[in-house]
């Protein structure tokens, strides 16, 4: 299984605590593509970082930035992650990876399908495993968050952030207009309401509530109107602005067991092989789980 190369499109939140959970567990020939201009709000747990800044570190695992198939390689014997600027995926043509994890979140498909990896894993809405992935991952805050879905879709985007301290769409700060975001605050920050954090086009970016400034999208980004560009943390914990979530930890998880399950012989009798890959099914799985609690009974 170490020998696995792993390409996850996108670079962001989710994506960097999926390859973080990774190569922790010693699945390090990872690459991850991005955009030129990442729209990355929690940029100090995002390798997506890299592009602009070459290098950087999270929790102990660094992500650098790459130009080609060479630089990737040289990134593993230097046990780091390669990041390289490639929105159209030409990296998977060239390195063929085992395993593809489509972790944009645009909640839809941008293009990914089965016949792209052995194991293709998509995260949240705009996805139907058994069509688009051969796993589903839920990522819609709750009692379902990390869910494994082999058949049929994720739950549909509500649109509604999740509840942090109390708080849901009150703590995320969007764009009031298109332009270019000047910032005036950093990542870390204690914010009070009302309190300016930016502008775009100089109109103002006010927080409604109190607490640190959790994420802020990369100053002179041109956004659009609407875009998501800040978060803040009613909790007020600097340490949270620096270090994995628990969402995305969960996610990561999840991940990890979608690629244990496809790998590890211990678990080859929950999937079949098929021409396009791995086919899940909810019966096979009900069953091992279930005999699993009968046995603990």
């Amino acid at each position: 299984m170490q020998k696995l190369i792993i390409g996850i499109k996108g670079a962001g939140e989710m994506a960097s605590a999926i390859a973080h959970c990774l190569f922790q567990a010693n699945l390090s020939q990872i690459f991850m593509m991005e955009t030129n201009v990442p729209l990355t709000v929690r940029r100090f747990v995002s390798f997506s970082s890299a592009v602009h800044s070459e290098k950087i570190t999270i929790e102990s695992v660094s992500g650098v930035r790459t130009e080609n198939s060479i630089d990737i390689r040289s990134a593993w014997a230097n046990n780091t992650i390669p990041v390289i600027v490639d929105p159209h995926w030409e990296m998977v043509k060239q390195l063929r990876p085992n395993v593809i994890i489509d972790a944009i979140l645009a909640k839809k498909n941008l293009g990914t399908t089965t016949k792209e990896a052995e194991l293709v894993v998509a995260l949240g809405p705009g996805f139907v495993a058994g069509k688009d992935a051969h796993v589903v991952i839920e990522t819609n805050r709750g009692h379902h968050l990390g869910r494994l879905i082999f058949s049929g879709p994720a739950a549909e985007n509500t649109g509604i952030p999740g509840v942090i301290g109390g708080y849901s769409v009150e703590r995320v700060l969007r764009a009031p207009i298109a332009g270019s975001f000047v910032a005036e605050k950093k990542i870390g920050d204690i914010v009070q309401p009302g309190e300016r954090v930016g502008t775009v086009k100089n109109q103002p970016v006010k927080v409604e509530i109190g607490g640190i400034l959790r994420g802020l999208i990369k100053n002179g980004t041109l956004v659009s109107k609407g875009l998501k560009i800040g978060d803040i943390d009613p909790r007020g914990k600097t340490e949270y602005c620096f270090s994995i979530s628990d969402k995305a930890r969960a996610i990561g998880g999840a991940v990890l067991t979608s690629i244990m399950m496809q790998y590890n012989c211990h678990h080859q009798q929950i999937y079949n092989h098929s021409t396009s890959g791995v086919r899940y099914t909810h019966e096979t799985s009900h069953e091992i789980y279930l005999s699993d609690e009968m046995e603990m009974a």
